[in-house]
């Protein structure tokens, strides 16, 4: 027994010796790599958790040496709808697949930022104008690693037709998509819905030789209001802790659920109120009017959110239009109502058919259709058109004849 005594210091040391050596590795994070090595985790730190609509924050942190890191940021508390309809010939049989993909779980924010040095891969793709692909730049960037969450979103898929599309039918739904399918199709989903390179990409961060990383990111006003959520990523399996941080906006500026985005109402307001009075004066409800100009002023509007807004907004114009007109007996019930029944089922069709196309293709069919009308009322108030037109002209008169008496009865 005392002959064995002598073997417990022994290994009493070599015990120590190894729970020390544990110790200190303990002080690096690390993670299996595939080879069995150890591979460190990158670190992140930010120097703020607050912004007011919008702002900017430094971060800061370490990475492997020699590896590039990308930054992804997301919305953690809103989402939003996106859509996409496919009717685009496939390369090999020529034939349209009418199919329709629409996810509610888009983050009402996501970017990645990657290495400045990426700059020019980024600037070469935005020659590509409306044709970039998202997909092939992640993968030239090397940026695919840090695509995660959107990777996760529920996509709902649908069968539709020629017919069906014309109509606004999204179709039958299909059965659901595998992991590569969703992944590939969320990326589709991402362009359509923030629809530019800058929105989902910026070349931010600077890298050292030691494996230390900074980047100044700004987070654009108007986004959503809430929990953001930060995280560097080196690789699929190497990426840090994730860090929280929050963006909060206050009245007049109000965020709106299903376009995903935050407005100072006062400038809509205004705007409104300008074309609703010239909206009415030409016996309309200023909706034709205001589609363009909200398109064009707040781009971050998705142009489905703004018909779908615009369509109920008329009914306050034409509600008091209806009234005043009715006062002076200038409206024809019969006709109205024989035009209401198109206009009723146009509205069924309308809005369906809106969600199944882009943004360029809606503002080509609505541009067009605004110069038809604008070249028919200027052929309409040409010299030789009133001129030829003399029952134009009685009801010109006719109607001011009543806006006079009008009056006078006040």
């Amino acid at each position: 027994m005392q002959k064995r005594m002598w073997i417990l210091p022994w290994f009493f040391a070599v015990a120590a010796l190894l729970l020390g050596t544990h110790t200190e590795a303990a002080d690096q994070p690390k993670v299996a790599a595939p080879a069995g090595e150890a591979v460190v985790v990158p670190t992140i730190a930010i120097d703020k958790t607050e912004l007011s609509n919008g702002g900017v924050i430094k971060i800061t942190g370490k990475a492997p040496a020699g590896k590039p890191v990308y930054l992804e940021v997301w919305a953690d508390e809103h989402d939003v709808r996106s859509s996409r309809f496919d009717a685009d010939p496939d390369k090999d049989t020529g034939k349209r697949p009418y199919l329709f993909y629409i996810t509610g779980e888009m983050p009402a924010y996501y970017k990645i930022f990657v290495p400045k040095e990426m700059k020019k891969v980024l600037d070469e793709e935005k020659k590509q104008g409306n044709k970039w692909s998202y997909s092939k730049l992640l993968k030239d960037l090397g940026a695919d690693v840090a695509y995660n969450e959107p990777a996760k979103i529920q996509i709902d898929r649908h069968q539709s037709s020629l017919m069906a599309s014309i109509i606004g039918s999204r179709g039958p739904l299909l059965e659901a998509m595998d992991e590569k399918q969703t992944r590939s199709r969320s990326m589709q989903l991402i362009k359509a819905r923030f629809r530019s390179i800058g929105n989902v990409l910026a070349p931010e961060i600077d890298i050292q030789p030691d494996g230390t990383y900074s980047a100044t990111i700004k987070v654009r006003d108007g986004v959503a209001p809430g929990k953001y959520k930060i995280v560097a990523v080196v690789d699929k399996k190497v990426k840090s802790e994730t860090l929280t941080f929050e963006n909060k906006i206050s009245f007049p500026t109000m965020y709106l659920d299903n376009a995903g985005t935050s407005m100072n109402l006062v400038w809509p307001f205004l705007l409104t109120l300008a074309v609703a009075i010239f909206g009415v004066l030409m016996g309309a409800g200023g909706g034709f009017i205001m589609n363009p100009l909200l398109l064009a002023l707040f781009p971050a509007l998705p142009h489905t959110v703004v018909a779908g807004t615009v369509t109920p907004t008329v009914l306050f114009s034409q509600g008091s239009g209806i009234f005043n007109y009715s006062k002076i007996n200038f409206i024809s019930w019969k006709l109205g109502c024989g035009i209401g029944v198109a206009m009723l089922f146009g509205g069924f069709i309308g809005p369906k058919l809106t969600e199944m196309i882009t943004l360029d293709q809606f503002k080509f069919a609505f541009g067009w259709i605004l110069l038809i009308l604008a070249a028919l009322m200027f052929w309409q108030t040409t010299p030789k058109y009133l001129a030829g037109n003399k029952k134009e002209q009685a009801i010109l008169k006719e109607f001011k004849k009543r806006a006079e008496e009008s009056a006078k009865s006040k």
